[in-house]
């Protein structure tokens, strides 16, 4: 059958998506996107510590995402107070550009220590929630590292 304007397989036309689909976006509207998902990790590392992109994205499920983590934190960098310094790049490195001096400089005031490379040693400083003194929310993720 043809598809016009006001109708679509014989069918009046009522929109693209079927009634059900709008309900159960109904249900879904209290759901906190990706982003808001990695806002609420970073907010919760201690100062002194650090987490790799990849290791947010596995603790919210979703270990091949480490790049829209990292979507996620130039997007408030420099408009949050947010600790977007804590996260660092799997080897220890810092971004790239201008942010990296500031990056250095917020995570030397709270501690973290640099190798000669200028590279974090994540393993000394990494963070890892599920210890015990981890946020009861944190521990329920799936975590593998």
């Amino acid at each position: 059958m043809r598809v016009t304007r006001n109708h679509v397989y014989g069918q009046p036309y009522r929109g693209f998506e079927p009634l059900h689909l709008r309900q159960e976006q109904k249900q879904f509207s209290n759901m906190k996107n990706f982003y808001e998902q990695v806002y609420d990790v970073v907010e919760k590392i201690p100062k002194g510590k650090v987490v790799t992109y990849g290791d947010i994205a596995k603790m919210l499920g979703h270990p091949r995402a480490a790049r829209f983590v990292g979507y996620a934190m130039n997007a408030v960098c420099e408009t949050d107070n947010r600790p977007w310094h804590r996260v660092t790049f799997n080897d220890g490195r810092l971004w790239d550009g201008q942010w990296e001096r500031v990056q250095r400089k917020l995570l030397k005031s709270e501690g973290v220590g640099f190798t000669k490379d200028g590279k974090i040693d994540v393993e000394k400083y990494r963070w890892c929630p599920e210890s015990a003194n981890a946020p009861v929310g944190l521990r329920d993720l799936p975590l593998k590292f």
